[in-house]
């Protein structure tokens, strides 16, 4: 916990490709040396890109090992191990960490919307059972919960292992509260790919970016601009990407992703699981428009 210097850039939340209904490993392993080839600084396996709510745990636990035995120490693996059942977390977490895992993603749980109270014994309690650095994933809008920066606070108490959160949400206030609070070196990575260069103006060590699936190169040099303090550059590369963000979310995350991926010959096919479905084709067309104008076609 005492160098964290590793945890910062580019973490893109890696797709989980389908052939047929099962998870294509090939093709997964693939991906990641696309990452790695693209300047990637770190991947993020299991996120909400990654459709984990439609993998059981058996699936989630192969694509953490998988990830961490192909990366090979080339680049960090975080692993998002959050669900809304709190055994599911506390065996997701435990066996990322088993399996080599350098960090965690652990998201506020879901749906049964608890107090703060709960929040911090539910983090206090899962974190503690760990000894890798962890984060929580902040999504309100998925999650239908946010959790207050006291409830971070008192967290951070009991657990010195929470050393970030991945914030996706559009409360800007929110991230300087939060480093006023937890100090200037807690690790905030971007969750909305069109917020990515205003908060990392803010003090956000990185971003969790779906579009870096797409185009990894120009997301990790956004990261660069802003760390090494060319805001002109970052700013540049900001208005670049910027309309390729928004289409992101023309449908829900990652349909329109998986289809932009396969256009570009990232992937074979744009498969899904139910309730997920492959884009429709006027989401197709308004796609293509998007990816010609950005170059990627």
């Amino acid at each position: 916990m005492n160098d964290l210097s590793w945890l910062k850039g580019s973490f893109p939340p890696l797709i989980t490709p389908f052939k047929d209904g099962a998870i294509d490993f090939e093709t997964y392993g693939r991906l990641i040396e696309h990452q790695i080839t693209g300047g990637t600084h770190g991947i993020l396996v299991n996120g909400t890109t990654g459709e984990p709510s439609t993998l059981n745990v058996d699936e989630r636990n192969e694509l953490v090992r998988f990830a961490v035995k192909t990366a090979r120490g080339r680049i960090p693996v975080c692993a998002a191990t959050g669900s809304q059942s709190h055994a599911e977390t506390l065996a997701l977490s435990q066996f990322a960490e088993k399996a080599g895992a350098d960090a965690q993603l652990i998201v506020t749980p879901y749906y049964i919307k608890p107090p703060q109270r709960g929040l911090a014994s539910y983090f206090i309690d899962v974190m503690s059972r760990l000894k890798t650095p962890a984060m929580v994933y902040h999504i309100p809008g998925r999650a239908g919960v946010s959790m207050d920066v006291e409830t971070f606070r008192l967290v951070k108490e009991k657990c010195p292992n929470l050393v970030g959160v991945k914030h996706a949400s559009t409360d800007l206030a929110f991230v300087t509260d939060l480093l006023s609070i937890m100090g200037r070196d807690f690790r905030i990575f971007v969750g909305l790919e069109e917020l990515c260069f205003p908060m990392m103006a803010i003090g956000a060590v990185g971003m969790m970016n779906a579009v870096a699936n797409l185009d990894p190169k120009r997301v990790a040099a956004l990261y660069q601009a802003v760390a090494s303090g060319d805001l002109a550059e970052a700013r540049d590369l900001h208005f670049a990407l910027f309309e390729i963000s928004k289409a992101i979310f023309f449908d829900t995350n990652p349909i329109p992703l998986k289809y932009m991926m396969k256009k570009v010959g990232l992937l074979q096919s744009n498969e899904h699981r139910l309730p997920m479905v492959p884009a429709n084709e006027a989401l197709e067309r308004r796609l293509d428009a998007v990816l010609s104008a950005a170059g990627l076609a």
